[in-house]
């Protein structure tokens, strides 16, 4: 079977599930990409992802080819590290095939200004990990200069025939990390080597230096040990 030749859905499901139990074997800690139900993508993580590749038109056109791939379960492997993401994708083949991304880290200046106008605005971990924030930041986090790389800052290769310049393999790989985002969102922070405790810091400060203020005050409002993790939300 060529590489061009065209494969269902039904068998494109049952490729991946071989695959995966074959590599399981060699290696249990495999991370596959498992869709539930219809949507690829549920957390606001994971749509404003999608939603940054599919606003580009050099994604527009070839993006979607990978939806049907990463929704049949053909990512077999995804992991994002600093300024990295490495993917096994099923294809026609038996062999999967390698796909490897590299992205930008965010300019220091981005950064800077993102930090700036984030300043004591974001109260805690499961804050920014929900997307619970003011509308402003979402627009901040979304532009074109913000948190989310644009095509020229991210740079991929597969080890597929296909010669086009983004392949339904890097398609599915990129449709993947959202929904790696939607189960594990501070990656992105990880993946544009950014430290996202710097977005929450000043007001785990201001929480503390108030804290420590009213230390000597009689209250009858005693704070146990065990909610003091509740309070700060790390």
């Amino acid at each position: 079977m060529s590489y061009y030749d065209y494969i269902s859905a039904a068998q494109k499901r049952e490729n991946a599930k071989k695959s995966i139990d074959k590599l399981k074997e060699k290696n249990p800690d495999i991370e596959p990409i498992i869709i539930v139900g219809n949507a690829i993508v549920n957390t606001w993580w994971g749509k404003a992802w999608n939603k940054n590749l599919e606003s580009y038109a050099d994604y527009r056109n070839r993006i979607s080819r990978g939806r049907s791939y990463v929704r049949a379960g053909a990512v077999l492997h995804l992991k994002i590290e600093k300024g990295k993401i490495m993917a096994l994708v099923q294809g026609s083949r038996s062999k999967p095939y390698d796909v490897s991304i590299s992205i930008n880290p965010l300019e220091a200046k981005t950064w800077k200004e993102i930090k700036s106008i984030c300043n004591r605005r974001i109260e805690s971990l499961e804050q920014l990990a929900t997307g619970r924030f003011p509308k402003e930041l979402e627009i901040l986090f979304t532009e074109k200069d913000g948190i989310f790389p644009s095509p020229k800052e991210i740079h991929f290769q597969c080890s597929c025939p296909d010669s086009a310049s983004l392949c339904k393999h890097v398609a599915a790989t990129l449709y993947g990390v959202g929904a790696r985002l939607d189960m594990k969102p501070m990656l992105i922070f990880q993946m544009r080597d950014i430290a996202f405790d710097e977005l929450i810091k000043r007001s785990i400060e201001d929480k503390l230096q108030s804290m420590l203020k009213n230390a000597d005050n009689d209250s009858s409002r005693k704070i146990d040990s065990n909610k003091i993790h509740d309070l700060f939300g790390v």
